[in-house]
């Protein structure tokens, strides 16, 4: 084969793979989704900056190996890709990722929850201790105030008499 076609169809292969990692990369914004949902602003500005970012690496791959030309070849081979990632993936690997995030999220979790457990124990004791002293403070206070009170009542009494 001459050197020209071997760069066509070199070119023509990583359209595919273009298509493939576009798509592959988008299914991870899916999951995501998936995990945590959010309006449609949020949506829009992803979908914004996803395609955003696609379009600069097509740019990218068509300016370092066509020299910047579009060629509809390329359009054909990364919509091939994207059509052979669907075909052979599906919505799979969306679920079966989402679904694998959240329950390993749901055990770290639940893990927090049973190592802070003793501590939200300590934290309501310790609660509860100190509504207890500020209670006795707040007596302390008010004999002390009441106490004082009389004092220099009776001192003023004194110090009027003389």
């Amino acid at each position: 084969m001459s050197q020209e076609i071997i760069q066509e169809v070199t070119f023509f292969l990583h359209s595919v793979i273009m298509g493939l990692l576009i798509t592959f990369v988008y299914d991870w914004i899916r999951v995501l989704r998936k995990l945590a949902r959010h309006g449609s602003f949020l949506t829009s500005v992803e979908d914004f900056l996803f395609w955003l970012a696609c379009g600069i690496a097509v740019f990218y791959m068509l300016y370092k190996e066509n020299n910047g030309v579009l060629r509809w070849f390329a359009v054909v081979g990364a919509s091939l890709g994207m059509l052979i990632y669907k075909a052979v993936i599906r919505d799979r690997f969306v679920h079966v990722m989402s679904t694998c995030i959240y329950k390993i999220l749901w055990f770290i979790f639940r893990v927090i929850q049973v190592v802070l457990k003793p501590l939200k124990w300590l934290y309501l004791r310790a609660k509860r201790l100190m509504k207890f002293i500020a209670k006795k403070l707040k007596k302390c206070q008010e004999f002390v105030k009441k106490r004082l009170t009389v004092f220099i009542k009776n001192l003023k009494m004194v110090l009027c008499k003389r």
